[in-house]
């Protein structure tokens, strides 16, 4: 089952759980152009859809992110169908974060 995960609680998943995954499914112009969620992994929902083993753990807790929510409800519900247990989406995405006056991070593109 996907849970809904309030933006502020995530601080408390991550210290009350070892394995924690959060997955920004969003393209990578949004992740420079708006920032992201320290410590997110950036795995579009496309690469994700097309092959959820090759950059999915088993056994390790998902917290799936986007914008505003509803990429990473279908992400969180693909990986859950692929045999992961333990799935959250995070209320609201980015801009649920932002509004919780949570910070995000932004990095710059490398160097082609």
């Amino acid at each position: 089952m996907v849970h809904l995960l309030a933006p502020t609680d995530l601080a408390a998943l991550r210290a009350s759980e070892r394995d924690v995954d959060v997955i920004d499914v969003r393209d990578p112009e949004e992740w420079y152009a708006s920032g992201h969620i320290e410590g997110a992994k950036l795995i579009p929902l496309a690469d994700l859809r097309a092959d959820p083993d090759a950059v999915l753990v088993h056994g390790h807790v998902l917290v799936f992110v986007c914008a505003k929510g509803v990429r990473g409800m279908q992400a969180a519900k693909l990986a859950e169908r692929f045999g992961h247990e333990r799935v959250y989406n995070i209320d609201g995405g980015t801009q649920g974060w932002v509004n919780a006056g949570l910070p995000l991070v932004r990095d710059t593109p490398a160097a082609a």
